[in-house]
Parts: C-alpha cells; structure tokens; sequence
C-alpha cells in the first residue's frame, strides 16, 4: 500500500473482459482519465473476467474460483478501478457474499471491495475531479446502467464531469435510469423482454434528438448500439470515458467493421 505522504495513489485498473475483447479504447481512455487525476496506474496481466456471467447463473464453484484469482491479482494497490458499473459492482457487493462461509476468504474479499470504485465515481468523489481537458462538438443523452445506479450510487458524477467538456450539450431522456434489456444473462434467457425494452430505450433517445447516447458501461452500450445498428438509426454510442478524455478519433462502437 502507497503510505508515503504526497506520493501518488496506486490505482490498478480491471479492464473487463469486454473492454479488453471488444473496446479497447476505453481501457485507453480510463488510463488517462485516472494519470490526469494524479494516480500512478497499472494493469495486473494475471487478472481475469469478475465472474459476474457464472455468478448469476448459479454456479457459485466457478465464481468463487474466478474470484480467488482476481484477489490475488490486485493485492497490495491503494485502489481498484474498473470502467463499469456492472464488474465494480461484483467486485464490491457480491465477492463478500461469495465468501461468508469462507471466513480467510472473507476477510481478502472485503479489503478489496472496500479498495474498489467503478471510474466516475473514483474520479468525482475519491480524487476530487471537477473540470476535464477534453472538447466533444455535439448533443449527448446519458444512460445510467443498472448495476452502477443501483449497487454503487454512480449518477451525478459522470454529469458533473460531462458538464465541462467544452461544446457539449447534455439532453436527458424520460427514463435515464430505465434498463436496456441486457442484464448480462437476462438478455439470453429472455430475449423477447429484452429487446422489447431495448426498443423503448432507443425511441427514448431518438426523443431527446442527440447524436450520440453515452454510459459508464460497455454491456449496455453493445446492446443498444447494435438495436441503433439494426434500426438504422444515424445515433452513436460511446463510454463516457472516451468523451471525457479526448479519445473519439475511433469509430464508435458498433462502427468497427462498418
């Protein structure tokens, strides 16, 4: 642990299984976002997927096995920051419960849930951020996933940060705060429910007239790109970390191999 008064924190970032497959300019982005922000950063190579898709299917086996190896990998930094709601979110809430019969295991799982942040929320109310270096020519809508509202209190930060970014113009839908329809496995268990709900959430974005739909996490933004994507819609999705480091010279997402 960094003790050394005025040194910088260590932050270890979790990339996340799907920055790291699918976009990994967030990653990128995220890295700057947190050097701005005064932190000396390092990516773990040992670390692996959170756990999260055999968590929530029921095989707490598999969880508990993947999540040993995400403790091991992230000992001894100051903090843990991952660019999603969703994976913090299973790093702070659910790696305890995984071990309460396991009481070494406990202990490990509740030091790293405490040393753990999703990004907005880190930068905005552990290191203080209030102004961003970054210029974005448009009008935006934010959509606010339901792991990073609901499990970590992840609203206001990204606004307060999107607020100072030079040219941009922030319109709210109806219902920010209303679920895609991905939920991770949900989206597979019931697809009919979900892409009813991802369709009431891109005629909610349509309604605000922005040009891009922005969120804190990539699962949400794969889903509602590709519904955007097959509803020809002329709307783009990007992480808000992008945006907010200067980072939108990469296609957005959905638009890779367009």
């Amino acid at each position: 642990m960094n003790t050394q008064t005025g040194s910088k924190p260590t932050v270890a970032l979790f990339v996340t299984c799907l920055v790291d497959l699918f976009r990994p300019n967030v990653g990128f982005a995220a890295i700057e976002l947190l050097e701005r922000a005064g932190c000396d950063v390092s990516v773990p190579e040992a670390q692996t997927c959170c756990g999260q898709p055999a968590h929530n299917s029921g095989d707490a086996a598999n969880a508990k096995a993947i999540a040993r190896q995400v403790i091991d990998a992230f000992v001894g930094f100051d903090y843990v920051v991952a660019p999603s709601g969703s994976c913090a979110g299973m790093l702070c809430k659910h790696y305890p419960d995984l071990f309460a019969d396991d009481p070494d295991m406990a202990v490990k799982a509740q030091d790293l849930a405490r040393r753990t942040y999703e990004l907005m929320a880190f930068l905005v109310d552990v290191r203080g951020m209030t102004q961003v270096d970054a210029a974005f020519d448009g009008t935006v809508t934010y959509h606010d996933s339901c792991a990073g509202l609901r499990e970590l209190s992840v609203k206001k930060q990204p606004r307060a940060l999107l607020s100072n970014v030079e040219g941009l113009t922030l319109t709210e839908m109806t219902g920010p705060e209303i679920c895609c329809g991905f939920g991770g496995t949900f989206c597979i268990k019931y697809p009919d429910i979900s892409n009813q709900m991802s369709s009431n959430k891109t005629e909610d974005i349509a309604a605000t007239g922005a040009g891009t739909i922005l969120a804190g996490d990539l699962g949400c933004l794969l889903n509602i790109a590709g519904k955007l994507k097959r509803e020809g819609s002329s709307v783009r999705a990007r992480h808000v970390a992008e945006v907010l480091a200067g980072q939108c010279d990469a296609p957005a997402i959905g638009e890779e191999e367009a």
